[in-house]
């Protein structure tokens, strides 16, 4: 498999630790610094330059920002400058409900800040709590060993030897082409029957602003308050209409998306500079698939993918980083297994709720029950996560840890030897 070059700076500074997480947005870096608070050796690797940007829907629901608040990251991403999200309001049609966030809670509001801001600040958060993370480096493979077990991976560059790190256990954060899934045959539990489409943008807006979700038939959009005085200001579609009208270039079909939502929306989406950039995801069905294996683990949407439009992605990203770290630092077999049909159990109810949403097969009649139907489950996943304690420091190496028997054998090379095997 072919790989980024390297920079020269960018070498791992051991030879074997206990957790590689590949891949460092949120799930992988939330991840490496959960496990490193505990103490454990964590090495991350991200292809891309350390804040990067990348396509995000930004708007975190209540989980995510309990989460952030557990860790002791809501107040850094306050003071970087992240707006207050304190109502969210749903515009059915010509019908407006407007919902206050901080009443009744102990969470001030929601957030949704940029990722340049939120991946930033989870990765310094790994690094002070003692991992190791390289930016700008990919990669190649994994190996394994005789008897099927992820026991590292592999980096390669153009001109150099590649370099082998090993690890107890190799965690695929690395998004919905997941190499590590790829590589250990990680297989599909469950596929969504849905594909929706979205296009991108931002645009001015004042102090004080709140979350805005827009839907008339067979079509939806959102006002996302973020950094920088901006708000992402999205049109979304059914893939199929996405295909048809969107072709010819995103620009002029996003506007008249918006401006039948609602000319106030379209409006505000004018002015953005002329010369903004737009981006656009086709759309992908949802998938859950297979949670771990022998030395391997996925997170994130390299487990488990859900359409946008409900904006829960970065959610479960944090909640599985959490329980992943849980099950890593307990390092028994049934810990893991506990892991996965938690993630599932959790995972099946986001997903069919969204694409009660992302299928556009809704009326204005019957859309505000789908919204309240998302809305139960995420008040269960917000009551589920304030009873978790926060994973700890162990006080000796947990079992995944031991030394295996098997280490005079040489080591397989996954992608020649994916046999797909199971737990």
């Amino acid at each position: 498999m072919a790989s980024n070059p390297i920079s020269l700076m960018a070498v791992p500074k051991r030879s074997h630790y206990d957790a590689i997480i590949v891949g460092a947005r949120c799930a992988g870096a939330a991840t490496a610094m959960l496990l490193a608070r505990a103490s454990l050796k964590v090495l991350a690797i991200e292809r891309k330059p350390y804040g990067s940007d990348t396509l995000s829907t930004h708007a975190l629901m209540r989980p995510a920002v309990l989460q952030l608040w557990r860790w002791g990251l809501l107040d850094p991403l306050l003071r970087a400058g992240t707006p207050l999200i304190e109502t969210t309001t749903f515009h059915y049609g010509d019908e407006e409900i407007t919902i206050p966030l901080a009443a009744g809670s102990e969470l001030p509001g929601l957030i949704a800040p940029r990722r340049t801001v939120l991946d930033r600040i989870l990765v310094d958060a790994a690094r002070k709590a003692g991992a190791e993370v390289l930016h700008e480096m990919a990669v190649g493979d994994l190996f394994a060993d005789t008897h099927g077990r992820v026991r590292g991976i592999e980096i390669r560059a153009a001109g150099r030897a590649s370099v082998r790190v090993s690890a107890d256990i190799v965690v695929g954060a690395d998004g919905i082409g997941s190499l590590v899934a790829k590589c250990v045959d990680a297989q599909p539990l469950r596929h969504g029957a849905v594909s929706a489409a979205h296009v991108y943008g931002y645009a001015p807006v004042e102090p004080g602003a709140g979350y805005h979700w827009y839907f008339r038939d067979g079509i939806a959009g959102s006002f996302i308050p973020t950094n920088d005085g901006l708000a992402c200001i999205v049109a979304s579609v059914p893939t199929g209409l996405f295909d048809q009208r969107f072709r010819l270039g995103h620009a002029r079909a996003r506007m008249d998306v918006l401006e039948a939502l609602s000319p106030a929306l379209a409006a505000q989406a004018s002015l953005a500079p002329k010369d903004a950039r737009l981006q656009a995801f086709r759309g992908l069905p949802g998938y859950i698939r297979q949670a771990y294996g022998p030395g391997w683990a996925l997170v994130g949407d390299a487990g488990f993918f859900r359409d946008p439009i409900t904006s829960h992605g970065i959610s479960d990203a944090l909640r599985d980083a959490e329980s992943l770290a849980r099950a890593i630092l307990d390092g028994s077999g049934a810990a893991f297994a506990v892991w996965q049909q938690l993630r599932d159990l959790i995972a099946n109810q986001i997903l069919d709720t969204t694409d009660a949403v992302a299928g556009f097969d809704w009326t204005l009649d019957d859309i505000g029950e789908r919204h309240r139907r998302f809305s139960a489950v995420l008040k269960a996943e917000v009551q589920a996560l304030a009873g978790q304690p926060i994973p700890a420091r162990r006080a000796s190496k947990p079992a995944t840890y031991r030394a295996p028997a098997n280490q005079d054998k040489p080591p397989a090379d996954l992608s020649r030897n994916r046999t797909g095997a199971r737990p």
